[in-house]
């Protein structure tokens, strides 16, 4: 009897260019069988009076606080920048026109 996972292993396989050994897509395929075991646990487990919620832990603003500071000057922006133009970051040609 073939494994109703191996169907699964064939196609990940194919999809990621892989070609398995017959004992690779065997243990794979005991493998998959084991997660999906581990989900079928999770599935019993009785959610009905849980708030869904994208995070699991409280998510706060962690930006500070929106006001106007100095920058840098050119020159200090600018001082480990091994070519400069005009106050701008001189790079190479990369489009040919």
């Amino acid at each position: 009897m073939r494994d109703p996972h191996s169907f699964d292993i064939d196609y990940v396989a194919h999809l990621a260019r892989l070609e398995l050994t017959s004992q690779e897509r065997e243990r794979f395929s005991a493998q998959l069988g084991d997660i999906l075991q581990h989900f079928a646990q999770l599935d019993e487990v009785d959610v009905s009076s849980v708030e869904p919620m994208a995070h699991a832990f409280p998510v706060e603003n962690v930006f500070r606080e929106d006001k106007s500071e100095p920058g840098l000057s050119p020159e200090r922006a600018l001082e480990n920048t091994p070519r400069k133009r005009k106050n701008m970051v001189q790079v190479p040609k990369v489009v040919e026109g």
